[in-house]
C-alpha cells in the first residue's frame, strides 16, 4: 500500500484566494500541479511570483507542460521536451524536479513520442512526469510500447493518471490509493481522482509520498 499525500492542480493562477478556498473547503495540500505557460482559454502560465507564494505556504509545485495537442513522432516529442525544458529554466525550477507532459485521452499517441520525452528530458537532469489516462485512448498500448523498445522508460517516468474518477472529495474523505495503471511496468506515482471541484476551480489528487522529492 503505498502511502499517500493529498494535494490539488488548477489551470487557473493561485491566488491568496484560491489557496485559501482550498484550504478552507477542501484541506491543505502537499503540493499544487500547475502548468508552465499560458495556453490560451485552457491554462493560466506559472510566474516566478506564483512559485514564491506557493513555496511560501509550504506546498510543493507539481511542473506541467500541455502547449502541444498530440503526442506522435520521436522528433515532436524532442521538441517538446526541450520546450517545457526552456519554461522550468526560465522559472527557476531545479534539475532533479520532475516535467509532467499533459496527455489528454482524445489525443493521438505513439511509442515514438513517449521514448522521445523520456530520453530528451532525461539528458537534461529533469525528470519525466507524464499525465494519462491509462483506460482511455491510445496512452497505455503506446507506453507499453515504448518501455519494450527503450527498458528506461519504465524505470525513469513517473505516471500521474487520471482514472478512474470518483470525483473530489475533501483531503479526509479522499478514496484509497488505486489508480488506472498501464498493463507492463510502470511508476504511477500520482493519480487524479475527482475533477473540476465546485467550491473552487481545482482538481483533486493523491500521490505516492516519494514523488515529493521530485516535485519542487
Amino acid at each position: 500500500m503505498a502511502r499517500t499525500v493529498w494535494g490539488v492542480d488548477s489551470a487557473a493562477r493561485v491566488t491568496e484566494q484560491l489557496f485559501y478556498c482550498v484550504k478552507n473547503e477542501f484541506g491543505y495540500p502537499k503540493f499544487w500541479g500547475r502548468y508552465l505557460t499560458d495556453v490560451p482559454n485552457v491554462s493560466d502560465g506559472l510566474t516566478k511570483e506564483e512559485i514564491t507564494l506557493i513555496r511560501n505556504y509550504g506546498v510543493k509545485i507539481l511542473p506541467i507542460y500541455n502547449a502541444f495537442r498530440e503526442a506522435v513522432g520521436y522528433s515532436n516529442g524532442q521538441v517538446v521536451a526541450r520546450n517545457a525544458v526552456f519554461h522550468a529554466r526560465r522559472l527557476g525550477i531545479p534539475k532533479n524536479k520532475a516535467l509532467f507532459a499533459n496527455i489528454e485521452d482524445y489525443f493521438p499517441v505513439d511509442e515514438e513520442w513517449i521514448r522521445a520525452w523520456v530520453e530528451t528530458l532525461y539528458t537534461t537532469g529533469y525528470r519525466p512526469g507524464i499525465y494519462a489516462d491509462p483506460t482511455k485512448g491510445d496512452f497505455a498500448q503506446a507506453y507499453c510500447e515504448a518501455v519494450k523498445n527503450n527498458n528506461q522508460v519504465a524505470v525513469q517516468t513517473m505516471i500521474w493518471s487520471s482514472a478512474p474518477r470518483p470525483g473530489t472529495t475533501k483531503e479526509q474523505r479522499a478514496p484509497r490509493y488505486n489508480p488506472a495503471a498501464p498493463n507492463c511496468k510502470a511508476n504511477v506515482w500520482a493519480w487524479q481522482y475527482g475533477r473540476d471541484a465546485e467550491a473552487c476551480s481545482i482538481d483533486t489528487n493523491l500521490a505516492d509520498r516519494r514523488l515529493l522529492e521530485f516535485l519542487y
